[in-house]
């Protein structure tokens, strides 16, 4: 029999799976498991262990090294990455690891085992709700990628061929599903909150993100590029329900006082060295728990090491406002990017202090006063020898109060991850109900009103007529100077988080600005032409900017989504390709 996609099985406990050979390789019936069974069902610690293994599904974070969805995903405007970031698939490939529907297999184990168990009517309700919430986020990450899916809302037996060698869900019923999957969760699992495990809130944090990128891609959205035309009853449909779902968390949870507090929280708080506990982070709606015993990660050590930093780049840069709350194309402030020089003796540095003094504190905390790279001599807090690709660091998760040698040795952070958080949906909320017609001031109030206060703009973005007026000459999207602006506001809060970047810009039909050859800043880094080191090995642009790589990143709209592997179009010819594939 043919092996495809889906008949992987759910990774489950390997202490219950010991010895159970048949069930994991080859899915054979009957089972010779204790798993899948109703007595192995009906025992609720069963159950919250089955679940609980789908954790790292949800909250691929800071990872131990550079394999998390915070500063490691570069493929973005952003960041320049520490090697090239080309996109993820560009031709072809009989293997593409992505097409992966293991999670969503444990999924319906684990939904079809609770209904056949003895468990009461609200334990079930509970670890059904947690599955198809689980399910809902795979299915969401998959179409995003690849478009039409197959879908799955049982466990497969190796006898359904209309699943196994029938063609894809269309996306638009798949997103249908997994949006019905997520409003089941929140309806059914039994906590209301909790910072770190499952939740009815975070199934309303994963419905505000998944209904605002329906209702964009589907305004936006091309029939040459993507498959299908827009479909405006559909966009408002959707984003009406993030709107909504944003909303009420907005009403729920608060802001921190400062922006980098968001990152800097651990598990357990301890006021001797200025740590703030995860659960008394009021902006956290759930984050991913490590600590110094049990989990650590590499996201403070990447950043503050001599292992090359992915750094800002200068597209990046220049997103952020000036202190007079304007763009760099119309501000009154100087907005000069040539920093200053410092020498004295041996020691050699390069300060874009003045750079940052004129515009808004986000960027002084998101990146360093400093230029550096091989030869310049600044330190951040004892942190030495560091390099970036683009010259300019990224500070924002660092966390001064944690010991040198934690900050700067791989796998031994412990700042807990967000995965979650109030300013992420402000952003949602603000998105949704600017795409809407409905980003009036009372939507201002709750959103981005406070981000602003935050980033020091407070005073002089009161509202969204103000943003509205700015008309930013470097608009580039096409959209409103509100929109412009609500984008602008949400690309800077962001920054390096959550793999958000790059699917913006799939969702808002802009991936063309990762071309380099169109948008060269999207590879360039900070001036150095004047510093008293210039970058070694590498190369200075014709225009005084450091330029890590010569390679040049081309658009093709064959981007927006992933190739289907040929293998498994050579199993079954019905899933065909991706346009323009």
């Amino acid at each position: 029999m043919k092996k495809l996609h889906i008949l992987a099985i759910a990774a489950f406990s390997t202490a219950v799976l010991t010895g159970c050979n048949d069930f994991l390789d080859d899915n054979r019936y009957p089972l010779t498991s204790i798993v899948n069974s109703p007595e192995y069902w009906s025992n609720a610690a069963n159950c919250q262990l089955q679940v609980d293994r789908f954790t790292d599904e949800l909250s691929q974070a800071y990872g131990t090294s550079a394999n998390g969805w915070f500063l490691f995903k570069t493929l973005s405007d952003d960041q320049v990455g520490s090697s090239f970031a080309n996109w993820a698939y560009p031709a072809e490939t009989s293997d593409v690891s992505e097409w992966n529907f293991r999670v969503i297999r444990g999924c319906n184990y684990v939904i079809e085992g609770v209904a056949a168990s003895s468990l009461s009517a609200s334990e079930k309700a509970n670890f059904t709700g947690i599955a198809r919430m689980v399910r809902g986020y795979k299915y969401y990450t998959l179409v995003r990628m690849f478009g039409d899916v197959t879908w799955e809302d049982k466990v497969v037996d190796i006898n359904d061929t209309e699943i196994l060698y029938g063609p894809r869900t269309p996306r638009d019923e798949v997103m249908d599903n997994v949006v019905a999957d997520l409003q089941y969760a929140i309806e059914n699992i039994a906590a209301d909150d909790s910072k770190t495990t499952w939740s009815k809130d975070y199934a309303r944090a994963i419905l505000s993100e998944v209904a605002l990128y329906e209702g964009t891609f589907c305004r936006y959205r091309t029939q040459t590029d993507n498959g299908l035309a827009p479909n405006e009853e559909r966009a408002k449909k959707y984003l009406e329900i993030s709107a909504s779902a944003s909303e009420y968390l907005l009403g729920k949870y608060g802001f921190c006082d400062d922006y980098q507090s968001i990152y800097n929280s651990v598990w357990t708080a301890d006021a001797a060295n200025g740590l703030t506990g995860l659960s008394s982070n009021p902006e956290l709606i759930v984050g991913r728990r490590y600590d110094a015993v049990n989990g650590r990660n590499s996201i403070i050590a990447y950043t503050c090491s001599s292992t090359t930093t992915s750094g800002m780049s200068l597209d990046g840069f220049n997103a952020f406002l000036f202190k007079d709350g304007k763009p760099r194309a119309t501000t009154s402030l100087d907005n000069t990017l040539v920093g200053v020089p410092e020498v004295d003796g041996e020691s050699k540095a390069l300060s874009i202090q003045n750079l940052l003094d004129v515009r808004e504190e986000r960027l002084s905390i998101m990146t360093d006063p400093y230029v550096y790279y091989q030869g310049m001599t600044w330190s951040r807090h004892g942190a030495s020898g560091m390099t970036s690709s683009s010259g300019f660091g990224v500070a924002k998760f660092d966390n001064i109060n944690l010991p040198l040698n934690v900050r700067t040795n791989d796998s031994q952070g412990y700042t807990s991850a967000p995965i979650y958080w109030t300013s992420y949906i402000a952003c949602n909320y603000a998105e949704a109900k600017a795409e809407l017609g409905q980003f009036d001031q009372t939507a201002f109030n709750k959103s981005l009103k406070k981000l602003y206060e935050r980033a020091g703009l407070g005073a002089i973005i009161t509202g969204p007529d103000y943003l509205a007026s700015l008309n930013d000459p470097d608009n580039n999207m096409g959209v409103s100077s509100l929109l412009w602006e609500v984008r602008r506001c949400r690309r800077c809060e962001l920054m390096f988080d959550n793999w958000i970047r790059y699917w913006d810009l799939v969702r808002w039909h802009q991936l063309d600005l990762l071309d380099s050859t169109k948008h060269p800043n999207v590879l360039r880094g900070a001036y150095v032409a004047n510093s008293p080191v210039l970058p070694g090995g590498t190369s200075v642009d014709g225009e005084g900017f450091y330029r890590s790589y010569t390679n040049e990143r081309t658009f093709s709209p064959k981007y927006y989504l992933y190739p289907i592997p040929t293998a498994q179009i050579t199993l079954n010819p019905e899933l065909g390709k991706n346009p323009n594939w």
